[in-house]
């Protein structure tokens, strides 16, 4: 004899369309800004600089990413990882929402049930797996087995796919249920009054729900605090000031005052003090240059950002030769892009800058960092700094510079 397949009571008189719907509708708004913002990051970072790696047909037309304003990078790469933190707990709540979805019987009734089941598994999926690696990225530097870079990329157009499809099979269905109910009156119903919605066919009203322990209200207060928490927890690592030191979920970004992250130090890119002492030479071009012969040079001071792909940014002095000084030294007046290398090796020993970050009056090979020499494990003897250029292509230990005119 054949049975049906139990399914779990979820009893909550909360869950229904329109609360489900008010956590969409927050959403709707909200990763949008996520999703273009990580997009600009990847044109930020520049084609054919290995970050990501080879990610074929999703590579998108990139443009020269501009070194003004100098705080582009610190706004986009802030917002794409301090928002993606602050949505964690309303995609938590949403995912609670409809978790009896999950336990349909049959799993597919049509075709079209199916094609909303795969855009559900394929959304629920990438949205987890962008927030597991981006948090994990964020407290355990390198601590894939992967390229963080290339499976956070693929993995967000799984995501951003799967959006666009929930939302074109889903929007009418949200716009319905966010009208059934007045949210005014809502926030004004206590627990002694919260009541079921009705039932409808999207099967997320409970059968037989069980009595209150909270009130909606209580659940969209409950969402919101956990917002406001991981906000206050998290905009200190873009902001500075007195929120930096509550920046508990990036670990990184807690220095005291007059200091700044480092990612990755000396010891691990494997630069002892023989590498970075009085043999240093900068090869440019032709020329071959000491440390003293830099410093002998024209120095410019500029205070400029630096922001790192895992959220951190920060505001420090910067001294040293400006890039348009050394191509002008190195026989390239008018330089149409620069190669770096770093006496680093692996995918941040080079970075490749465009006309306008070489020509910005404030882009730099920095020595001194607010009127100190450079640490060794922030680049010392030599390090690029541009304005709005990623951390991560301000190229330490540098080994060479070559300015190239096309």
């Amino acid at each position: 004899m054949r049975t049906s397949r139990p399914r779990p009571r979820f009893r909550s008189p909360l869950r229904g369309p329109w609360l489900t719907s008010v956590f969409g509708a927050v959403l709707l708004a909200s990763l949008p800004i996520v999703i273009i913002t990580g997009l600009l990051d990847y044109v930020a970072y520049g084609q054919g600089q290995g970050i990501p790696g080879d990610v074929g047909l999703l590579r998108l037309p990139g443009f020269d990413w501009p070194a003004r304003p100098a705080w582009l990078f610190r706004l986009t790469q802030g917002l794409h990882v301090g928002l993606g933190l602050v949505l964690v707990p309303v995609v938590l709540a949403k995912l609670w929402s409809v978790i009896p979805k999950l336990f349909d019987w049959p799993p597919v009734r049509s075709l079209a049930h199916a094609a909303e089941r795969l855009s559900l598994l394929l959304l629920v999926g990438g949205v987890l797996f962008e927030i597991a690696t981006g948090l994990l990225n964020i407290q355990y530097d390198y601590a894939f087995g992967f390229s963080f870079y290339t499976a956070h990329y693929i993995g967000a157009w799984v995501f951003i796919a799967a959006f666009v499809a929930h939302v074109a099979l889903k929007l009418p269905t949200m716009i319905r249920a966010l009208r059934s109910r007045s949210l005014r009156a809502e926030l004004a119903t206590p627990r002694e009054r919260t009541e079921s919605e009705p039932p409808d066919e999207t099967g997320l009203v409970a059968e037989d729900p069980a009595p209150p322990t909270m009130s909606r209200r209580g659940a969209l207060g409950l969402v919101g605090g956990g917002v406001l928490l991981v906000g206050v927890l998290t905009a200190g690592q873009t902001i500075g000031g007195p929120l930096r030191g509550a920046a508990l979920l990036l670990p990184r970004g807690r220095e005291p005052e007059g200091d700044f992250p480092v990612n990755r130090t000396a010891v691990a890119a494997r630069i002892s003090a023989a590498d970075t002492g009085a043999a240093w030479r900068l090869t440019l071009g032709g020329l071959s240059l000491s440390r003293p012969d830099l410093l002998a040079l024209p120095q410019h001071t500029a205070r400029l950002p630096i922001a790192c792909v895992e959220g951190w940014s920060t505001e420090q002095t910067w001294t040293g030769v400006r890039l348009r000084d050394l191509a002008a030294l190195a026989g390239v007046p008018e330089p149409a892009s620069a190669f770096v290398t770093s006496l680093e090796q692996g995918p941040f020993a080079q970075a490749t800058l465009n006309a306008a970050q070489v020509r910005d009056p404030d882009a730099l090979l920095a020595l001194r960092v607010n009127g100190r020499e450079l640490s060794l494990d922030h680049g010392f003897p030599a390090r690029v700094i541009v304005p709005a250029l990623p951390g991560v292509h301000c190229t330490k230990w540098v080994r060479s510079i070559e300015f190239r005119s096309v």
